[in-house]
């Protein structure tokens, strides 16, 4: 089976979730070929895609970066009509969904609805009237870039602005505002021009042209739905299947985006309004759509998905680097009950906390349960990891070794360069480490050190992968019941209100008092991460939905169904065209005109046609 990946910023050096994501995927299935199409956001990242990726799989880039080549053109002649009449329906649909209240944030799981108070929710699965008259404008000018119209210079030119000066004057933005909206949307409708859509000839096997692919597999992991974009034309040229994987939700992460953001309000609203009838259109077109856990279905479900075509698919991860902490844990379990054996006095309690250290990780909180966990063992040492993703980021890690050093004033020197000291007791109570760098330490390494391990996860939209690394080491965790945390951990774990510094610390101190019981805590843990959430179940799954789509969209009603010579595609005869009837015989007689001339063996089955096999001896019906 040929796979399309649709990623965005995934090429081939980078670290991301969409890079792991796509890896993954091509080593859990190798029976099937997978192609990588890639928008990259800068220079070097089209630079790297230009090389063949280890493994072998072809990387197609499409630039959103940049000015593109060519003048700022004039819409003149029909197509510069048909390109205003389409242009006009996208920037009027999007116009309306900014005046128009937005979809509420999703309840909590138990708790009354905190959303945004922005209006009323919109059913499931119902779409407006800007929804389809964005889906027409869209697609039109798809139809316009692939007849070999310069989109991207008709988008810069003057004609564009003013249709949106014209289409979102009620939304007061200024000519400035009105600006930098159309390069956003200029840079997003980019994949229209992408060389991805052009049709094959009828033998051939290479190139870029998504018409060959039998399915169309989208990754979102940020906050655009901009990886769906191509599955969306692939689908609308060629009847390719869609399928959509989310990890976190777009729309969240794009109200998150634009709230951090200093933008002007009227920019603010109407580049969440294009991004959000983009992930509504990808929504309502997709024959399956998954998600990494029921948070971001839930913002799925308010976003308009139907919830009859999501399915939950937990990110995996690899337990083999994890085996080895977890055998040990296992082999320390075996021994003699902690009351049976001496106390070890020189080894102090050590308390784990990974996660990103930023600001809506809360590291400080952890510090601050910390210093009570201290004050009842004055021995214990906290263990602070993870990356620091952004500058703002590098920030909150001094604040928080300022906050170390007010909390732990005796501490010996190296606290606040967190260096741990030559023995058990004269190393500082807080050290601080990167997980970044070059030589930073491994999250295996990070979990086996620690007694208990904090996972701060990566937000409540994220899917809290510190926790499930934790989990498959066998080490007792406290999580604060943000996300996913819950439904991870299940019954295995302590789980605390999130921002609670005294609520952290009761429960570290509880699992520290009983070493026994975080030893079955962390057994069960393991058993579960190994049941749910590792690589090999992951593959398995998308090696279900893969099946379950390319069997409900066979070759044969493609339109573009292979030719004389071609490489037989899976599923390219179905059983059912071969049966008589007036629902199966447009399908067969398709299929036979394609391979007229292959030496097939057909049958054609007529108004009153039955099968040979279920005549009788006297030629009537057994």
């Amino acid at each position: 089976m040929r796979i399309a990946l649709l990623t965005e910023g995934a090429h081939p050096d980078a670290r991301s979730d969409a890079r792991e994501w796509c890896d993954r995927l091509a080593r859990g299935l190798p029976g099937h070929d997978f192609e990588e199409y890639v928008l990259t956001r800068t220079a070097a990242e089209q630079r790297h895609c230009e090389e063949t990726p280890p493994g072998g799989r072809p990387v197609h880039a499409q630039p959103l970066w940049g000015v593109p080549a060519g003048r700022a053109g004039t819409a003149r002649g029909r197509a510069g009509r048909r390109f205003l009449a389409h242009y006009r329906d996208l920037a009027a649909a999007t116009a309306a969904s900014a005046a128009a209240p937005r979809p509420a944030a999703p309840a909590p799981r138990n708790g009354p609805d905190r959303g945004t108070g922005q209006g009323p929710d919109r059913a499931p699965g119902s779409r407006g009237g800007e929804a389809d008259r964005f889906a027409s404008g869209l697609y039109g000018l798809a139809e316009l870039a692939g007849e070999g119209t310069a989109l991207p210079g008709l988008l810069r030119g003057e004609a564009a602005l003013a249709v949106l000066e014209d289409a979102w004057r009620a939304c007061g933005p200024t000519v400035e505002d009105l600006l930098v909206v159309n390069t956003a949307v200029e840079r997003a409708l980019r994949p229209l021009s992408a060389p991805w859509y052009g049709r094959p000839a009828p033998s051939s096997r290479r190139g870029p042209a998504l018409a060959r692919a039998d399915l169309c597999h989208a990754f979102v992991a940020g906050a655009t739905a901009l990886p769906a974009l191509p599955g969306l034309l692939a689908r609308h040229f060629f009847g390719v299947p869609l399928l959509l994987t989310e990890h976190g939700s777009a729309l969240r992460g794009q109200y998150l985006a634009q709230a951090r953001s200093r933008l002007p309000r009227p920019v603010r609203a109407l580049t969440s309004a294009f991004h959000r009838l983009l992930l509504q259109e990808a929504y309502h077109r997709a024959a399956l759509v998954t998600c990494d856990h029921a948070h971001t279905r839930r913002w799925q479900e308010r976003c308009g998905a139907d919830p009859g075509r999501l399915r939950t698919v937990h990110p995996g991860t690899d337990p083999a680097p994890f085996r080895a902490v977890a055998e040990a844990a296992e082999d320390a379990a075996r021994l003699p009950a902690p009351e049976d054996r001496p106390p070890d006095p020189g080894r102090p309690a050590t308390v784990v906390w990974t996660g990103r250290i930023g600001p809506a990780q809360d590291p400080a909180g952890a510090l601050r349960a910390f210093a009570e966990v201290r004050g009842r063992m004055p021995r214990a040492r906290l263990r602070i990891v993870g990356p620091v993703a952004e500058e703002a980021d590098e920030e909150y890690l001094a604040h928080c070794r300022e906050l170390a050093a007010r909390l732990f004033p005796d501490a010996p020197p190296g606290a606040e360069a967190g260096e741990p000291g030559d023995g058990p007791g004269d190393g500082p109570p807080v050290v601080f480490e990167r997980s970044d760098v070059p030589d930073g330490p491994h999250a295996a390494d990070v979990c086996a050190s620690g007694d208990v391990v904090v996972p701060a996860g990566s937000g409540a939209g994220d899917f809290p992968r510190e926790l499930v690394e934790a989990m498959l080491c066998g080490r007792a965790t406290v999580t604060p019941d943000a996300g996913a945390a819950r439904e991870v951990v299940g019954g295995t774990g302590l789980v605390v209100p999130p921002r609670n510094p005294r609520a952290l610390a009761a429960a570290c101190l509880a699992l520290l008092a009983d070493p026994a019981r975080a030893a079955r805590l962390g057994a069960a843990a393991r058993s579960r991460a190994l049941e749910l959430f590792t690589a090999e179940r992951t593959a398995a799954a998308f090696q279900g939905l893969y099946l379950e789509l390319v069997s409900h969209a066979p070759a044969s009603q493609r339109r573009d169904a292979p030719g004389p010579g071609a490489a037989q595609r899976p599923f390219a005869r179905p059983a059912e065209a071969r049966l008589p009837g007036r629902w199966a015989r447009t399908g067969a007689r398709a299929q036979d005109r394609a391979d007229a001339g292959a030496g097939a063996e057909r049958f054609h089955p007529g108004p009153d046609a039955r099968p040979r096999a279920l005549a009788g001896p006297g030629g009537g019906d057994r």
